[in-house]
Parts: structure tokens; C-alpha cells; sequence
């Protein structure tokens, strides 16, 4: 969150990428630094350590929603 969080305050289009185990601390973050709507796409938990495939698997699962976010974000 932090990164897109300042990436976006830099102008820089960006989508923080949160895992639903993570997405309450996300909010958390989001809130404290002044975004609350801070673009960020929720991606099942865990992703690390799951294998090419499985990565693959939920990368393409979220690819437009990801290319969505960035296109609201730069408007």
C-alpha cells in the first residue's frame, strides 16, 4: 500500500496489489496516509510460494481489473 500510496502522490498512475488476508491493514494504511481510495486490487492469499502456474493463474484473473485501476487513476 505504502508504494502505490506514494507513487500515486508522485503523479505516478499505480495500483497497490493486496492479498484479502492483508486488504483491513490495507484500509488501515490507506486511511492514515490520506488515501482512502488509494486504487488496489485484492488478490487471493496466499500468492507467494504457490507455484508458477497458480501465479500465473491469478495474475490473469486480475489483469483487467489491474489495467482498469491504472486507467481511472490517470484520469
Amino acid at each position: 500500500m505504502r508504494d502505490g500510496i506514494n507513487l500515486a502522490k508522485l503523479g505516478i498512475p499505480s495500483v497497490a496489489l493486496v492479498t484479502e488476508e492483508f486488504w483491513a491493514q490495507g484500509n488501515f494504511v490507506a486511511e492514515s496516509l490520506g488515501m482512502p481510495g488509494a486504487p488496489r486490487v485484492q488478490l487471493p492469499h496466499p500468492v507467494a510460494g504457490t507455484g508458477a502456474n497458480n501465479m500465473t493463474a491469478v495474475a490473469d484473473s486480475v489483469a483487467q481489473e489491474i489495467l482498469a485501476a491504472l486507467e481511472a487513476s490517470s484520469e
